[in-house]
């Protein structure tokens, strides 16, 4: 009985050990598993996150192509507009040039008309012995440079100087330009070339030729210093130097202006100008 007491002691332990090694195994693959597990469940929560976070970036980038879209439709519809009020100041800046050209023109034939009216009385004066308007008592006007004949062809001379204030009418300036300034080379006596040396000048200035306007309107006022066309063509040479910046020469020539026809239109006009009242 001593004998087997030993041997049994012996074999509940081996059974015993036996049985704690094994559960001492299990708990071991039960834990690799459960990590295995947990590894695989973070894998699927990262890729998930991933996933997401990339959603998140393409739909910020997509909100943000799509503002800018439509900040760009803003910018044309913008120009667009912008565009079309050009337009529209364009053709009223074009419109009211038209009108006040329109309106010159139209002072320009009126003047005409009073400027002719000496040369036709000069053709209807009494015979040689009578004395002249101004002799028997009659005011002499002092506007215009002396009378002379008539050309043989009136007519010729009225129809050039129509065709080229037509041509200027319809803002034709190299022609009108060309064709006044041979009228007044074919008729430097007549009453209309002051006012075809004028419109010489005026075409220079719409072609923006402003040095060139200085030196007509200069001409006018050399060869017909009497003309009641002076007055204007020193204003005009007054804007002229305005545009080409040179203010000091304008203010100057308006100066001159306002002494020498004080009672001029121009005059008024220079008056406005500098802000003399």
């Amino acid at each position: 009985m001593r004998v087997l007491r030993p041997i049994a002691l012996t074999a509940l332990a081996l059974v015993v050990f036996a049985h704690t090694a094994n559960a001492a195994l299990f708990d071991d693959e039960e834990a690799r598993r459960r990590i295995a597990d947990t590894n695989t469940r973070l894998a699927q929560v990262q890729r998930q996150l991933e996933d997401r976070i990339a959603a998140l970036e393409a739909q910020i980038k997509s909100q943000g192509l799509v503002d800018l879209f439509n900040q760009v439709e803003q910018i044309r519809s913008d120009i667009a507009r912008l565009r079309g009020q050009v337009e529209v100041l364009t053709y009223e800046l074009e419109q009211a040039q038209k009108r006040a050209r329109d309106l010159y023109v139209d002072l320009d034939t009126r003047v005409r008309k009073l400027e002719t009216a000496p040369a036709a009385a000069a053709d209807a004066a009494p015979p040689s012995g009578s004395p002249p308007p101004s002799a028997a008592g009659g005011p002499a006007t002092g506007t215009l440079p002396p009378p002379v004949a008539r050309p043989a062809d009136p007519q010729a001379e009225q129809r050039a100087y129509d065709a080229a204030l037509d041509q200027f009418k319809r803002g034709e300036y190299p022609g009108a330009i060309a064709n006044f300034s041979a009228f007044v080379k074919n008729y430097p006596q007549s009453p209309l070339a002051p006012s075809a040396q004028h419109w010489v000048g005026n075409a220079q200035y719409a072609r923006k030729d402003y040095r060139a306007s200085i030196v007509a309107q200069r001409a006018l006022i050399s060869a017909y210093p009497t003309s009641t066309k002076v007055p204007d063509a020193l204003l005009n040479v007054a804007s002229a130097q305005s545009d080409l910046n040179d203010n000091a020469a304008a203010r100057r020539t308006l100066e001159e202006l306002i002494a020498k026809y004080p009672q001029s239109e121009a005059a008024t006009k220079a008056k406005q100008r500098l802000g003399i009242r």
